[in-house]
C-alpha cells in the first residue's frame, strides 16, 4: 500500500481531483500555502495499492500544468525605488509516494 502525496497548483486543484475520482480513486484535498511566491496550492492524498502508483502518477502529471507568471520585483537603484514586472514559473506538480504500514477505513 502507498500514499501519493501530490502539491499541485489550487488552479490545477479541481481538475485532478476530478481525473482521480473519475478513474476510481479516494481523493483528499487540503488547501495549502507554499513556495517561492506563497501562492495557494493543492496537496492531494491518494492511498493506493502499489500496482496503481504509475497510473495515479500519470494523471497528476497530466492534469498538473507548468505556466509562467509575471510578478512585481522591487529593486533599489541609487535615490530610486523601481517595481519591475518578472516572470516565474508557477504550476507542475510535486509529488511523493510513501510506504504505509497500515490503512483503516473507518
Amino acid at each position: 500500500m502507498k500514499l501519493v502525496l501530490a502539491i499541485v497548483n489550487k488552479d490545477d486543484g479541481d481538475e485532478v481531483i476530478t481525473a482521480l475520482s473519475d478513474s476510481g480513486y479516494s481523493v483528499t484535498k487540503l488547501a495549502s500555502t507554499g513556495g517561492f511566491l506563497r501562492s495557494g496550492n493543492s496537496t492531494i492524498l491518494v492511498g493506493t495499492e502499489d500496482e496503481n502508483v504509475e497510473n495515479v502518477c500519470g494523471i497528476i502529471k497530466e492534469k498538473s500544468h507548468a505556466r509562467t507568471e509575471l510578478i512585481a520585483h522591487t529593486s533599489f537603484f541609487p535615490n530610486m525605488l523601481s517595481s519591475m514586472p518578472v516572470e516565474v514559473p508557477v504550476g507542475g506538480a510535486t509529488i511523493f509516494v510513501l510506504d504505509v504500514d497500515r490503512w483503516e477505513k473507518a
